[in-house]
């Protein structure tokens, strides 16, 4: 249905779906990480997101009149 776990609609739903989809051929095996827990790899990504975001919105600034 798409809710989390606050009975929600989920937040990208559209991201979510493409990456079922794209999984169907793989056998993969998800872990759920808790956020902001200490865990080096889910920091990381955290950081480059994080880098991504402030790197995009100095970009579309620039191309403000």
């Amino acid at each position: 249905n798409w809710m989390n776990s606050k009975k929600m609609p989920v937040v990208n739903r559209d991201l979510w779906e493409e990456i079922m989809k794209l999984s169907k051929p793989h056998q993969i095996k998800w872990n759920w990480v808790k956020g902001h827990q200490g865990h080096p790899e889910n920091e990381r990504c955290d950081q480059l997101a994080r880098n991504a975001l402030l790197e995009g919105k100095k970009l579309s600034h620039h191309e403000q009149p």
